[in-house]
């Protein structure tokens, strides 16, 4: 079982370390563009965490049922209104599996890189292919690797840094590891947390599903279907199973 970095206390004070993700200019282009997949059919969650995306788009009617490695962030999902619509199982992402089969099923806000080895995110594409019916869509939220925007020798790259937040990732470019670290100042005491993830980019994503026995449906920057680039400093990746 991969270790629990979301505990008690990270579970506690997620909306507050990171307000900005509840934006619903952040939240409901994701959910208008999962709504749309995932039709009158079940959506998958992998990450549920406190149920920022589960709760607006089961509201939409969707049925959805999450996968959680965090029981703290489960309780906190439970506090909140609509959450006895939304279905939680306990477990890993790479291989826990639940009753019945899938529309959709997504995986946002870089969660796919918190399985830390090449083997736990293939073995994820095989668990999402397993759930999904026939012609089902899996979908990805990801940054692109900062590897283009570090200075030669550099192993740092800051990516959020506000009055009460900095945010910085430091690269170990041959483990294709990052280690995230956050710095907030809440309430006038500081609260800190980092955790290990494996940065991985589109290409090699394409390759897991296609091991998975799954293809590219489409790739877009953004959830509004902005055009990807070279540019681009995240992707929505949608690959499908084939009816």
């Amino acid at each position: 079982m991969p270790e629990i970095f979301f505990d008690e206390r990270m579970a506690k004070g997620f909306d507050a370390f990171w307000p900005e993700l509840l934006d619903p200019a952040v939240v409901n282009p994701a959910v208008d563009f999962l709504a749309e997949l995932a039709g009158s059919g079940r959506a998958l969650e992998l990450g549920v965490g406190t149920g920022r995306i589960a709760l607006p788009l089961s509201q939409r009617g969707v049925r959805v049922h999450g996968i959680e490695l965090s029981p703290a962030m489960v309780e906190q999902l439970r506090a909140k209104p609509g959450s006895d619509d939304v279905g939680v199982t306990i477990g890993d992402l790479a291989t826990t599996r639940v009753d019945g089969s899938f529309r959709l099923a997504y995986l946002v806000r870089n969660t796919i890189t918190n399985l830390t080895t090449q083997d736990e995110q293939v073995a994820c594409f095989c668990n999402v292919a397993a759930h999904l019916e026939p012609g089902g869509c899996f979908v990805i939220e990801l940054i692109i690797p900062e590897l283009r925007r570090l200075p030669p020798g550099e192993v740092f790259h800051v990516f959020t840094k506000t009055p009460t937040h900095l945010g910085f990732e430091e690269y170990d470019v041959a483990s294709q590891i990052a280690y995230s670290h956050h710095y907030w100042v809440i309430d006038g005491r500081l609260e800190t947390f980092s955790s290990p993830h494996r940065h991985v980019w589109p290409a090699e994503l394409d390759l897991m599903a296609r091991l998975a026995g799954m293809g590219l449906r489409e790739r877009w920057g953004d959830w509004t279907r902005e055009p990807f680039t070279s540019e681009s400093r995240q992707h929505i990746s949608v690959w499908q199973k084939p009816g």
